[in-house]
Order: C-alpha cells, then sequence, then structure tokens
C-alpha cells in the first residue's frame, strides 16, 4: 500500500510539472508574439474590415447597388496584396476612434485627414490624396457670399467632428457663425440646397464629384477664391498596430511603382490631388 501510494504522489508531482511546463509555454508563446499580433490578428481572421463613410468618389454605390469608388477599389488592391478579404463597414464617423479602438473595425479608410490630434489616437499610413476644404454654396447666393466674411453672421454645416468642423472653428469669420454639425458629408450639401444652412465646408474631392450639372446638386458651387485648410488622406491603424501598418504601406508603395494607384485616380477624378504627382 506505501508503494502505491508513492507511486501516486510521484504521477501528481508529474502532472503538476506537466502543467507547469505547458503554462509557461503558452505564457512564452503570448508573450514572444506580442509585438507581431497585430498583423497575425489580421491574418488569422483572413479579412480586414474597414470602416466607411459613404460618399462619392471615395466609397458609394453604383446604379446596380454595388459598393465602388476610389478608396473601395484602393483597399481591394491593397487587400489582395496582403491575402485577406476586405470587410466594408458603415460607421458613424464621430465614432471612428472608438470603433478602431475596440476592434470594431480594422482600419479607417474614408477620406481620413491626417492631423496631429488623431496622431495621439491612430496612427497613418503613407499619405495618398493632398486634399483641402472649400465652402459650398449656392449659384444664387454667388453676390451675397464672396468670401468668408460675408459668412460671418450665417448658418454653416459640416460634418461633426471632420477636418470641415476644424476649418470652419480655425476661420477668423467662419468661427462666427451659427455651426450645424450632421452626420455625413453628403449631408451638407442637402442642408445647402434646402436653404437650411447658407454654406457647406466640405472635402474639395467630394464637391468636385457631387456637384454641378448632372447631379442632384447642380444649384451648388464652389466659391472660388476661397481655400480653406490643405489636407492629406490616409489609412488609420490602432496605435499598436506597427507590423500591419508596414505590411500596408509596403502594399500601397507596390501600387505606386507599377501605376496602378494612379490609374484609380485618374479613374475617379482624382489625378489633380493625388499625392505621388503633386
Amino acid at each position: 500500500m506505501k508503494f502505491k501510494k508513492f507511486l501516486s504522489m510521484v504521477a501528481c508531482a508529474a502532472m503538476c510539472l506537466s502543467l507547469a511546463a505547458c503554462s509557461n509555454a503558452t505564457t512564452s508563446s503570448t508573450d514572444s508574439g506580442s509585438d507581431n499580433t497585430d498583423w497575425a490578428y489580421i491574418q488569422n481572421k483572413g479579412e480586414m474590415i474597414v470602416g466607411i463613410t459613404l460618399y462619392e468618389p471615395m466609397n458609394y454605390y453604383d446604379e446596380n447597388d454595388v459598393l465602388t469608388g476610389f478608396e473601395t477599389e484602393f483597399t481591394t488592391a491593397v487587400c489582395e496584396k496582403l491575402g485577406v478579404t476586405p470587410k466594408f463597414q458603415v460607421i458613424e464617423w464621430t465614432q471612428k476612434e472608438s470603433e478602431l479602438k475596440s476592434k470594431t473595425i480594422d482600419v479607417i479608410w474614408n477620406g481620413l485627414t491626417v492631423d496631429e490630434e488623431r496622431k495621439q489616437n491612430m496612427a497613418f499610413s503613407t499619405s495618398y490624396i493632398k486634399n483641402r476644404q472649400v465652402l459650398v454654396i449656392k449659384k444664387d447666393n454667388a453676390e451675397k457670399f464672396t468670401d468668408t466674411a460675408s459668412l460671418a453672421g450665417a448658418n454653416v454645416t459640416a460634418e461633426s467632428s471632420s477636418a470641415g468642423e476644424k476649418a470652419i472653428q480655425s476661420d477668423e469669420n467662419l468661427s462666427k457663425a451659427k455651426f450645424v454639425g450632421v452626420s455625413a458629408q453628403k449631408d451638407t450639401l442637402i442642408e445647402v440646397k434646402s436653404g437650411t444652412s447658407d454654406a457647406a465646408v466640405i472635402d474639395y474631392v467630394m464637391a468636385t464629384a457631387s456637384i454641378g450639372e448632372g447631379t442632384d446638386f447642380d444649384d451648388l458651387m464652389i466659391l472660388e477664391g476661397v481655400e480653406l485648410a490643405a489636407e492629406e488622406y490616409a489609412v488609420g491603424v490602432r496605435l499598436e498596430d506597427k507590423e500591419f501598418l508596414s505590411k500596408i504601406n509596403g502594399a500601397i508603395d507596390e501600387l505606386v511603382q507599377d501605376g496602378s494607384l494612379k490609374k484609380l485616380a485618374e479613374k475617379y477624378g482624382l489625378a489633380d490631388v493625388y499625392a505621388f504627382d503633386n
């Protein structure tokens, strides 16, 4: 009986040592991969969840209800090089940072302006578009509104928490206007068209694609001679996702070098703001 008890104690000790070793191995494996979990996380999922909003020419639905646009095709091309599938997810723009941090999305890829404040919450890829903010008004008001000073007491709209809102806040005259925040850039054009707002501050890229002859906003115009904040577009990722960001930048560089990205910019009327030629 004593011998059997001794064997039982030996077996238990061996099992404990084995479990401890497994635990240490697991911990060691996790620790050793901690610097690489960002890219491994995307690879293991096999998909990249892309946070977007809908506006031309970046991401929008065509007449066949198919998602298309410069950034839709750009993202897809990058994902092909990375060996993952893009999954586009429409988000509330004001919640983009929290969506990214909580991993509801993996990237923000939708006319995302690079600025110092956002650099505190996310890392940015290579910039690919050089854009700017412009003022859009009704053509009927062309004589009434000629510069930012003439809009000092007007109703001015922009997408909330956007570069447009920041441009309004930083302009001496526009900061005195009554600000009307909306949830998406396209809504600013509806505001101006309906007369609820006198002017909209939006991306030049969106303005040129959305207003003018043949559009739903042919009665709107860009206020010439007034250029607000210059800006650049880039992809936003989590601050800790360093290897993932490196992979994205590598794929972007390949698309630049083989001319594919420039062709996409030309296809969607963005040749004049394509960053690698300007």
